[in-house]
């Protein structure tokens, strides 16, 4: 078993523009619901089900059968151990590969995704000097919600039998169909079972439903011959993208996203990170782009769009991209708000306070980066909207507060912040009144709409008004004397709360900042020295009654520590911004960014950048294995202190450099 550990701990993520993925540990063992040979996004991005768990497999030479497979049943056991095989596995360009290795004989698989397809390619390639060797795949399947977890009975089986060239697999009436066939000769044998009870080691730890039932529905055959790959598909598609051609186009693509940047080096990785979370999505308008907010249970959500949205599509170069994803989302504002989240199948909530105001920024990222007025010009009248309706109040008691000109946003039972952790109906962290980061957002988006209207001559011309109002109540009503910082909260139901959070760290980040000064400074020192770790910054200072130094336990524990002291790295990149408005030193944050910048190799996910770590050392990941946000501050802030010279072209074969507007 510790032999085998270091195999089951990291993770690998391949994704299809579409938000479906395929996933598991370095073993090929499923430890999470979420992982799969095809987690099809049957409605992009979104109706993600899980068709194929895996296929394992077992190499026969000459007499001898030996299994590259590794499974981990309820009782704790481990059966087959196919990865005590393995050589090495590693992501190689946007592809999970594979090492097996024995006694004169090596056997590399290769996994990857079609793009725009719910189709997976397995690549097996038998080399050393072994001229050949048998593959026996076993095909185990599913037909669930990715959240879910499958339950079989003796009664159920799959309808399944051979095509001309592979095997179809049909859970029940209705459901999606799954092709698995090959570009060579396989033979095919039906063989209906089940194989009951692998357990999930990672959804046990969460205190979740944590074991899987999965229908075997034949054993398929091919030769393997020394240097000569066999490629298997697995589709959920009525025509699936055909085999010739399949690798490179996967190569084609990585060539795009890498836009001439060496795949191992720091940006080629971010890069490479970055690509995982942007995917398709229809509206009433036709199609458009959305951003995944994480890997692998979250969908696309305007807050994490917003955000996400400078450093993965901006600093790459997508500018066409990041026009559709404005354009996507400014189709969504209801009563002048952007969804918070959408469900699996479809459905928008409209509970937060601040994707609308992300929004603004994103946008205005986007302006700087393309000049592309004819945009602007087109949503200007729904920003117009956006902002009368914060004016009268909107849902959830969003509304300005007349008297200082300040947002106040909350309703009990209800959490509207990015600090959104909630279990039945506790709110951990409710925040009801005026959160500072949602009026630094506000004054930011105010500035804008005063530059913006008389850039296109509009004749509201109140913007500014409005702004140096919130400005001056934001300097004077914000300030914690005592703390030398911010408070989190003001005029909430039991008055200022002046614990000492990262939020605060905002008002020194956007374009245009509140504060200045000696105000500025402060605030950036307090947040330094109680918040700052080398992977993020802290949710909650350590001496805080409130304080939790870990996440993990179940989802009352998880959720509890969430936002309680939980390092979270997306909050570098907004830290780093502030740092270097005050300091001047790209040096020095630099030196800040490359503790995180390691995680790419280091963390739990090969290649990606994690949710969140533990606020103690060591600093324990967390959370989802890859996050938009994370990824995506990271690229934006690497770009803006080593200024890269703009691509000539993206995966959309995108053009254009960055212009400053003043």
């Amino acid at each position: 078993m510790d032999a085998l550990q270091p195999w089951l701990s990291r993770e690998w993520l391949c994704t299809n523009g579409l938000g479906g993925f395929a996933s598991s540990t370095l073993a090929g063992c499923n430890t999470r619901r979420y992982h799969g040979l095809l987690v099809a996004a049957l409605e992009p991005p979104v109706g993600r089900t899980l068709l194929l768990s895996k296929l394992d497999e077992t190499l026969l030479i000459g007499g001898d059968r030996l299994e590259l497979a590794t499974n981990e049943w309820h009782d704790g056991a481990l059966a087959p151990q196919g990865a005590r095989l393995l050589a090495s596995a590693a992501m190689d360009q946007g592809r999970f590969r594979a090492l097996f290795r024995g006694e004169g004989w090596e056997v590399e698989k290769q996994v990857w995704l079609e793009q725009g397809q719910n189709t997976t390619f397995v690549r097996y390639l038998l080399t050393g000097r072994l001229p050949s060797a048998s593959l026996e795949l076993l095909p185990l399947c599913a037909c669930r919600d990715f959240h879910a977890e499958q339950r079989g009975t003796p009664g159920w089986q799959f309808a399944s039998g051979p095509t001309s060239e592979g095997w179809r697999v049909q859970a029940y009436e209705g459901a999606p169909t799954l092709l698995i066939d090959a570009d060579g000769p396989l033979a095919r044998e039906a063989a209906p079972a089940w194989y009951w009870q692998f357990l999930h080691r990672a959804e046990r730890e969460r205190g979740l439903d944590c074991l899987e039932d999965l229908f075997r529905p034949a054993i398929l055959r091919a030769e393997l011959r020394r240097g000569e790959p066999l490629l298997l598909r697995a589709s959920a598609e009525p025509e699936p993208a055909p085999f010739s051609g399949a690798l490179e186009r996967q190569r084609e693509h990585t060539r795009l996203v890498l836009a001439g940047a060496e795949a191992n080096s720091t940006e080629g990785q971010l890069r490479l990170a970055g690509d995982a979370f942007v995917a398709r999505r229809s509206t009433p308008h036709g199609p458009g782009h959305t951003i995944i907010a994480g890997y692998h249970w979250f969908s696309d959500w305007g807050r994490d769009t917003m955000i996400s949205l400078p450093g993965l599509l901006l600093a790459t170069g997508r500018h066409d991209t990041a026009r559709q994803v404005l354009a996507t989302f400014a189709g969504l504002i209801d009563q002048g708000l952007l969804p918070n989240t959408f469900n699996e199948q479809g459905g928008a909530e409209y509970n937060n306070a601040d994707a609308t105001l992300w929004f603004f920024h994103a946008l205005d990222r986007y302006l700087r980066a393309t000049e592309d007025n004819g945009l602007l010009r087109q949503l200007f009248p729904a920003l117009e909207d956006v902002v009368r309706w914060h004016l009268r109040g909107t849902r959830h008691g969003i509304h300005v507060d007349p008297a200082d000109g300040l947002l106040f946003a909350g309703e009990p039972g209800i959490q509207v912040t990015w600090m959104d952790a909630k279990v039945d109906d506790w709110v951990v962290t409710p925040r009801i009144g005026k959160p500072v980061e949602i009026n630094a957002l506000w004054f930011n988006a105010l500035c804008l709409m005063s530059v913006w209207a008389r850039d296109l001559h509009a004749e509201d011309t109140s913007y500014g008004d409005l702004s140096r109002q919130a400005g001056a109540s934001f300097r004077e009503r914000f300030w914690f004397a005592q703390g030398r910082h911010l408070y989190d909260v003001i005029d909430g139901p039991e008055g200022p709360d002046s614990s000492l959070r990262p939020n605060q760290v905002l008002a020194l980040a956007l374009p245009f900042s509140p504060l200045f000064g000696a105000q500025a400074a402060a605030v950036l020192e307090a947040v330094t020295n109680a918040l700052l770790t080398p992977l993020g910054l802290r949710t909650l200072a350590p001496d805080d009654p409130k304080y939790l130094a870990r996440y993990g336990g179940d989802r009352r524990q998880r959720d509890g520590a969430y936002h309680q002291g939980a390092v979270w790295p997306w909050l570098m990149g907004p830290y780093l911004d502030a740092h270097l408005r005050i300091h001047r030193d790209p040096a020095a944050a630099r030196a800040l960014l490359a503790p995180l910048l390691a995680q790419l190799s280091e963390g739990p996910g090969l290649g990606c950048l994690c949710e969140l770590f533990d606020g103690d050392t060591p600093h324990a990941p967390g959370g989802c294995i890859a996050q938009a946000w994370s990824t995506a501050e990271a690229l934006r802030v690497w770009s803006n202190l080593h200024r890269p010279v703009p691509p000539a072209g993206g995966p959309e074969h995108l053009s254009g450099g960055e212009h400053a507007r003043d």
